[in-house]
């Protein structure tokens, strides 16, 4: 067990690991799907606290990005664009969060 990934051993059991932050809106660690759907920028500092070496980063939505967080963007849009051809349900609705997430990040 001491090998699993995920599992983390406390007081004798195993416990089931997740992200190590509270994953509510109402925690400030994300955004509510109208305002976008995201991690907020405190989110995504906890998020690094409970996973040290964790690159996580905030989403790209400025006008006009440096070259590396432009690269970002046109990775970000290409695969929720893959994920509309999967769920193509979500992609109907304008409030999913899929499509509220690509609104926040201008794809």
């Amino acid at each position: 067990m001491a090998g699993c990934m995920g599992v983390a051993m406390r007081g004798g059991g195993a416990v089931r690991k997740g992200m190590g932050i509270k994953t509510s809106v109402k925690s400030g660690n994300f955004r509510p799907t109208k305002q976008g759907a995201g991690m907020t920028k405190k989110g995504v500092a906890a998020f690094r606290r409970a996973n040290p070496g964790s690159k996580l980063q905030t989403a790209v939505t400025e006008d006009s990005p440096s070259p590396a967080r432009a690269k970002r963007r046109k990775s970000f849009c290409a695969r929720s664009a893959g994920q509309m051809k999967m769920y193509p349900e979500a992609a109907k609705d304008p409030n999913s969060r899929i499509r509220q997430a690509r609104r926040r990040w201008k794809c």
